[in-house]
């Protein structure tokens, strides 16, 4: 089994960091620059930084802010948010972004993931799609009885796509990743969507990264476990020291997960 990832999220809003719950009622969670550099330090394996605003408004990312968090971290770094063209994309690398996550962008134009495949390659492409189960079975887990259907603008829009035929759409363009976020999960803390998770792990050939529900150690030992995500993002239970890195690892380590160093 190949080492999982632990991945801290800025969200950010107005150059500050935020966190809500269903992707409302948004609450400060601190400096960006200083939590990106407190990741770093405890060994988180990856950071992502979404401009969680920016598609909405129409406009760029702040790239000022993206090159004052690269100068301060020594781990892989994902931009997102107001990415439209190839130019977006070779800005945000300069500003020292290692990977791009699309959206919105994507979703409106599906050719910007094979345009960014071919000119910087794969790895750089990160398809993110966010999610929402329409029906729930009321089971423990959340499990999903329904249609997932995906939404742009930070989950203001639905559109009429589907989590499975859309992020399979995304890996034969050219995506390198795929980040999935459960909506429904998003901030509640009650564990990811790991019947979706597993789904799409079993479907496509690429990285799926887990993204909401996470709110205790158990969580992310059921979501590489039981939803075979290859890695775990998370934003409030960092933000707020709920669960430390360094902790969290050891734990996953002690119960067979196999983490990087």
């Amino acid at each position: 089994m190949l080492a999982k990832r632990i991945i801290p999220c800025l969200d950010i809003k107005d150059g500050q960091t935020v966190k809500g719950t269903n992707f409302v009622n948004l609450r400060q969670a601190g400096d960006p620059v200083e939590l990106a550099r407190t990741y770093s330090e405890q060994g988180a394996d990856e950071l992502v930084f979404l401009d969680i605003t920016a598609s909405y408004e129409g406009r760029k990312t702040f790239t000022e802010l993206v090159k004052r968090i690269a100068a301060n971290i020594s781990i892989p770094f994902t931009v997102g948010g107001g990415i439209h063209e190839l130019a977006d994309v070779d800005r945000l690398l300069h500003a020292g972004a290692d990977k791009i996550s699309i959206n919105s962008s994507a979703i409106k134009r599906p050719q910007l993931i094979d345009e960014i495949a071919s000119h910087f390659g794969s790895q750089v492409c990160v398809v993110a799609i966010d999610a929402r189960c329409n029906e729930l079975s009321g089971k423990a887990d959340s499990a999903c009885d329904g249609h997932w259907q995906c939404y742009l603008n930070g989950g203001r829009v639905p559109v009429d796509k589907e989590l499975f035929s859309w992020a399979h759409e995304a890996q034969e363009r050219g995506a390198g990743e795929i980040l999935f976020t459960s909506m429904n999960h998003d901030g509640v803390k009650t564990g990811f969507a790991n019947e979706a998770l597993a789904r799409l792990a079993t479907q496509l050939a690429i990285p799926v990264i887990a993204s909401g529900g996470a709110g205790a150690k158990e969580h992310f030992l059921e979501v590489f476990a039981q939803g075979k995500a290859d890695a775990a993002l998370a934003a409030s239970v960092f933000h707020f020291g709920e669960i430390r890195i360094p902790e969290l690892k050891s734990y996953l380590c002690t119960h067979g997960i196999p983490m990087r160093k």
